[in-house]
């Protein structure tokens, strides 16, 4: 049994709470309410329309038109905060990565997407995608792989590459949270907004996101996800796994290869890039947080930032970046999925 069955659950927890305190709605940050409702109704259309998808991860196998993204180490793309591999079947589906492994196969490449928790530590995550990545390795027969991991996926694939380098060709962060998220921030740091946003997260939307992958037993931890996220979180992290390719500050540049991986990031700056995209709410979380638009909506420039930056300031939003949410964009926006088919060349042209 899951933790969502009970839907009125979340609401009579978070009314003990407020009359437990002695507050009232008014000492609630409003603005986060949208964004949270928002995040909610998306979720639940796709798991309303969508058949459960098998555990475990996910290898996408194309009829091939060429070997333009043909790497020489197979290519793992990892989710971020709050994501998923698939949700669906192979006719019927809701990839994380809209359309981005399909056409990365048809060019010649060998990828996967991992199936990570949706919300735990740096730390969980990454052993969770080392086993995934051992099984890559046993598939393919190849003894390293390509790391790509999108906002939280950043240092989760960088753990991988801390703590069994021999497995890692190369690591790239899209909008990687290394540096953490001053949103998470906001969010822990006021009693109300954490209060409802664990509730949101232990009981509705990452068990909705296990369900809907069809993985209900996979574990979950919500606050330490958040943790995790944040900057103070992060820094602490990166204490424990240095590594070159992190510059010591936003005014330099990392290593481009450390411990013999390359490492490679890019980021966009854009927060409202097309109202159908209900994720244009989620969006508005990053200059609320940070009070500037140097963000992609949820993570500051500076923080997507490891080894090689590509560019930092594509006119994609967080979401954008690994073309979610049907892949609807700017109407000058860059194509995302020739982003990462532009990468794989970049990999296989250094050989990789």
């Amino acid at each position: 049994m899951i933790k969502a069955v009970n839907f009125l659950l979340p609401i009579n927890l978070f009314k003990e709470h407020i009359h437990s305190q002695g507050r009232t709605m008014k000492n609630l940050k409003l603005k986060l309410i949208p964004t949270t409702l928002a995040f909610v109704t998306t979720l639940c259309l796709s798991s309303s329309f969508t058949a459960h998808a098998g555990p475990g991860l996910l290898e996408v196998n194309e009829t091939k038109i060429g070997s333009y993204a043909k790497t020489k180490y197979p290519i793992v793309m990892t989710h971020g905060w709050l994501g998923w591999s698939r949700i669906g079947n192979e006719t019927f589906n809701i990839d994380y990565w809209y359309q981005i492994l399909p056409d990365l196969s048809r060019h010649g490449a060998r990828v996967f997407a991992a199936q990570l928790s949706p919300a735990h530590t740096t730390e969980f995550r990454g052993e969770q995608l080392i086993s995934q990545v051992e099984e890559v390795i046993a598939i393919t027969g190849q003894k390293k792989v390509n790391l790509i991991g999108h906002s939280h996926g950043g240092p989760t694939v960088r753990y991988v590459a801390a703590v069994k380098p021999d497995y890692v060709a190369s690591v790239t962060g899209v909008g990687g949270t290394f540096r953490g998220s001053m949103v998470a921030d906001k969010i822990q740091n006021n009693e109300a907004t954490r209060t409802i946003f664990n509730i949101l997260g232990d009981y509705i939307i990452p068990p909705l996101i296990a369900y809907a992958q069809g993985r209900p037993d996979m574990p979950i931890s919500f606050d330490a996800s958040m943790k995790s996220l944040t900057e103070t979180g992060s820094a602490a992290f990166n204490e424990r796994f240095p590594t070159k390719a992190l510059a010591s500050s936003c005014t330099r540049l990392g290593n481009p290869i450390d411990n013999g991986i390359f490492y490679y990031s890019w980021t966009g700056v854009a927060q409202t890039t097309n109202l159908l995209d209900i994720d244009t709410i989620l969006m508005q979380l990053g200059p609320l947080a940070y009070g500037n638009k140097d963000n992609d909506g949820m993570v500051g420039r500076c923080s997507t930032h490891i080894g090689r930056v590509i560019r930092d300031d594509y006119k994609l939003n967080h979401t954008d970046l690994a073309n979610m949410m049907f892949g609807l964009k700017g109407l000058f926006a860059p194509d995302p999925i020739s982003l990462y088919r532009q990468h794989a060349n970049r990999l296989k042209l250094t050989g990789l």
